[in-house]
């Protein structure tokens, strides 16, 4: 797989560095201001800013169970990075991006992501992904005050209490409003629904869970839980057939939804499906189905009805306001050559646009805690491609706050209902106004 070349300094270089650092930014090697220096002109504004670039950091599972699928999403991000630079950087930057293979194993992400702040000195992480994984070093990013941009995970402890993670924004819709919007769906569409829960044994499937328990109670026959690296499902779907589930609502990973529909094919189970955005992409659901049914099933197929959400223009968005159409431009001229564009590079490439204009609104010299401070004054306007505003302010760093239930046609989804929005708790589920911004022409956001 293509990488980015990572620097790698000594022991010395390394201590020189931070050195430099901390005289150059103050205290905890932060900048105390996003001004220009003297004239205007770039000065090295805080760890991982020099005059002519800004480093950017991330983990993600490029091996082990989770990497189908999402070791996509940072060849996206690199893409349109790429484009960004080739046409100037961010105020006359260029952005580095540097990210490493955590397997999806906590252990790992520790390793690399304390690589990544304390080695290679990256102004902020973007885009970290995994609710375990990125568990596992939330608290270290805010202790070292390390500006945690748009956590690819829908784990509430991403932006529930800035005051407790003041430097941890969210991007994905958490999982408690989507588990509120398909409860709720199901309460008023399948009133008689015989409900089973699948679901990954942390924050994933608990707060999804959350959700659904606002709307459903009695209506819940069976709730099965899976841990995340043992392939082995097939007592959890046994036991959602034999508890007479008719209609099973799945938090999990794309490599489980593909686990899950070769077991219920064994036991000719054939309950109706709701899956997770997070695990329901038909493309890379049909290649892990091929390959772990060592090509018995070819395809795809056994998703057709299944219900799920979207919340970005995806390549099969019949109205994403040219968002598609930007998407494979920018993959053709700087994504792999010869690789299918996917709706995870897609994913990847809409958080690099939501960084760009993050690192485009905190000015010419950005400042850790300025980054931090203009998201939360300014994050719930922005617009770009994505359906729902983001939910940040100085009390809430929660990401997209809607989704829009949707019904899986072959490879493509047919919206069964409007985009709904809502918030963690009880606050109410309404109908909302796609916040589908029209892309630049150049594709890169404009400078605040």
């Amino acid at each position: 797989m293509k990488r980015p070349q990572i620097r790698r300094l000594g022991v010395l270089a390394a201590a020189l560095s931070a050195v430099v650092a901390l005289a150059a930014c103050g205290a905890g090697g932060r900048g105390s201001s996003g001004d220009t220096g003297a004239d205007g002109e770039r000065t090295a504004s805080d760890v991982g800013v020099t005059e002519t670039s800004i480093k950017l950091g991330s983990h993600y599972p490029l091996t082990g169970v989770a990497a189908p699928g999402y070791s996509d999403i940072p060849l996206g991000y690199e893409a349109y990075l790429k484009m960004v630079n080739a046409n100037g950087g961010v105020h006359g930057r260029q952005i580095e991006w540097v990210y490493k293979d955590d397997g999806y194993n906590p252990t790992r992400t520790t390793e690399v992501v304390n690589e990544l702040v304390l080695k290679d000195q990256v102004f902020a992480i973007a885009g970290g992904l995994g609710t375990p994984t990125h568990g596992a070093v939330v608290d270290f990013l805010n202790s070292e005050k390390v500006p945690d941009m748009f956590v690819a995970s829908g784990s509430l402890a991403w932006g529930d209490d800035p005051k407790a993670k003041p430097y941890t924004f969210g991007f994905t819709p958490d999982y408690e409003i989507e588990g509120k919007i398909i409860g709720d769906w199901i309460k008023k569409n399948k009133p008689d629904a015989k409900v089973g829960l699948f679901l990954q044994a942390d924050d994933l499937g608990a707060d999804g869970e959350k959700g659904v328990r606002q709307f459903l109670d009695k209506e819940i026959v069976s709730v099965q839980r899976y841990t995340s690296g043992n392939t082995d499902v097939a007592p959890q779907l046994a036991a959602l057939q034999a508890d007479g589930a008719d209609f099973v609502i799945a938090f999990n990973t794309p490599s489980y939804t593909a686990l899950s529909q070769l077991q219920a094919m064994r036991l000719n189970y054939k309950p109706t499906w709701y899956y997770s955005n997070v695990g329901s992409d038909t493309k890379l659901v049909g290649s892990l189905l091929e390959r772990f049914s060592e090509g018995s099933v070819k395809d795809s197929s056994a998703l057709e009805g299944t219900l799920t959400t979207d919340y970005i223009a995806e390549v099969e968005s019949a109205d994403g306001k040219g968002w598609p159409e930007l998407w494979q431009k920018i993959w053709a001229e700087y994504g792999e050559q010869g690789k299918p564009l996917t709706n995870y590079h897609i994913y990847g490439m809409s958080q690099a646009y939501a960084v760009v204009m993050a690192l485009q609104e905190a000015g010419p010299n950005p400042t850790r805690d300025g980054l931090v401070k203009v998201m939360e004054e300014k994050g719930a306007s922005w617009k770009g491609p994505w359906v729902a505003p983001f939910r940040f302010s100085a009390t809430s760093h929660l990401g997209l706050g809607g989704l829009q239930m949707v019904e899986l046609k072959g490879e493509k989804t047919e919206p069964i209902g409007p985009l709904l929005t809502t918030n963690i708790g009880d606050a109410p589920i309404v109908e909302g106004e796609s916040q589908l911004g029209t892309p630049p022409e150049n594709g890169i956001p404009p400078a605040g």
